[in-house]
């Protein structure tokens, strides 16, 4: 007889694989994109359409929020064996001390790291169909999922040290004093040494090797828990240590001068074939078509007007001479929300209001050491204010009720300017227009043609 085939012994499993199939890890993760997204989400209005501020909230949301729950999920892998009794099966078996921690808590790491990146790529991907200059910052992401990773293994030893269930909810409310605190203090120490760093976002992002060096910072330190925990040479501690002390003195040497505005920042797009020209920020060209597209019948009303400004201007700081400041599109989340303008009118109104003079220098009269009356009524009518008339009959009916009679024709005389402005014929309104805008920057009443 044959002689019984029998089946090969099974492989025995592999201790990393349960880990990272069956451990902490997953609910980690799950824990972390359950966290980081929502916070995103939430804020969605301010950052879709800006690569800066995509990353610097991402970044800032990893930081803050992500980095107490990957410490408490390092320790709450890290006292696992602790908690159970498990110290003398552990102490026999044949992998040392450092290769067991290691594979009980890189699969945590790993897999916070994957879930960082994950809600990156989608925040990353949120922003791309609304972002119209500039690029995502692959170095910065990196960083952050480094960070988490290193969060995970100091949690892990602490874990280690104290087996308690308590101590990974205490622990995560120490690791977001620490992370959060020096926004509260004018230490610059702080500012620069926290993985959390000085705000950046549109405009303005950090040198190539700052989210790197910073990483580097908090690997250092977390190798080196580890090593001194459970290394058979403690010192070998002392090289990551050595590595975090001169990732911390480039951060210290590098200052503010790491985060540096975007070369686009200065520079503007311009759509020269209107009068004036509407130009737009570099950063955003891809709101030049909506800007010019709200400003159409600002444009239409101004055709044949002379003495205008030679463009509206997108840029911080005062317009410059024969220059209109644009009404400001950014932070997004206000004017412009995912390349599009939340209230045209409004803003078509306000860069009529821009075209008005701005008399701080007439001395304590202000704007009213000039007829400001005429001042507001071509404003409103080159670009109608869409809440006007609305507010103007609450302020008649109020008025009236109080017997105001100077306010009452005062309402009563605007009104009747703005009529009397329509019904001008064009050629006739024109030239109105051209000597009012003559006239702009002066401060005597007199330079203001009647109306």
């Amino acid at each position: 007889m044959s002689a019984v085939r029998q089946r090969p012994a099974a492989a025995p499993p592999v201790p990393f694989r349960s880990e990272l199939r069956r451990g902490t890890g997953p609910w980690a993760a799950l824990a972390l994109v359950l966290v980081l997204a929502p916070a995103l989400i939430q804020k969605a209005d301010q950052w879709q359409g800006s690569w800066g501020e995509t990353q610097f909230l991402l970044h800032a949301a990893t930081t803050v929020l992500g980095g107490p729950l990957a410490v408490a999920a390092g320790c709450w892998q890290g006292g696992r064996e602790r908690r159970r009794g498990l110290d003398d099966l552990r102490a026999t078996a044949g992998r040392g001390p450092l290769a067991q921690l290691l594979v009980s808590a890189v699969p945590v790491a790993v897999w916070a790291a994957a879930a960082q990146l994950l809600v990156a790529v989608g925040a990353l991907a949120a922003t791309w169909p609304y972002a119209s200059a500039g690029g995502p910052r692959p170095e910065a992401v990196a960083g952050d999922a480094a960070f988490l990773a290193s969060m995970t293994l100091i949690g892990h030893v602490g874990g280690l040290l104290a087996p308690w269930r308590g101590a990974a909810p205490v622990l995560a409310g120490c690791a977001y004093a620490v992370l959060a605190g020096h926004q509260y203090t004018d230490s610059g120490t702080a500012r620069l040494l926290s993985p959390l760093g000085p705000a950046w976002g549109h405009g303005t992002a950090p040198v190539p090797w700052q989210p790197l060096a910073s990483a580097a910072l908090t690997g250092g330190l977390a190798a080196g828990a580890v090593l001194a925990y459970a290394a058979r040479r403690r010192l070998s501690a002392l090289l990551p240590l050595a590595l975090s002390a001169a990732a911390a003195g480039v951060l210290l040497h590098g200052g503010d001068g790491m985060w540096r505005p975007s070369p686009l920042a200065d520079r503007q797009v311009c759509d020269t074939s209107l009068r004036p020209q509407v130009c737009v920020s570099a950063l955003h060209p891809g709101l030049l078509p909506e800007v010019r597209s709200a400003l159409a019948g600002l444009h239409e009303r101004l055709d044949g007007v002379g003495n205008l400004p030679v463009r509206f201007e997108d840029r911080s700081g005062a317009p410059g001479p024969d220059e209109a400041e644009l009404p400001m599109l950014t932070p997004f989340g206000g004017s412009a929300v995912r390349g599009r303008l939340t209230d045209p009118g409004q803003y078509a109104w306000e860069a009529a209001a821009a075209l008005a003079p701005d008399n701080h220098g007439c001395g304590d009269g202000g704007a009213f050491a000039r007829n400001a009356p005429v001042d507001g009524v071509v404003t409103d009518w080159l670009a109608d204010d869409p809440g006007r008339a609305a507010m103007e009959q609450y302020l008649l009916d109020i008025a009236e009720e109080r017997g105001d009679r100077e306010r009452t024709a005062r309402i009563a005389a605007d009104r009747a300017a703005r009529a009397r402005l329509d019904r001008m014929p064009a050629d006739e309104r024109r030239a109105w227009l051209t000597r009012y805008f003559a006239g702009v920057d002066s401060c005597d009443p007199k330079d203001v043609p009647a109306l």
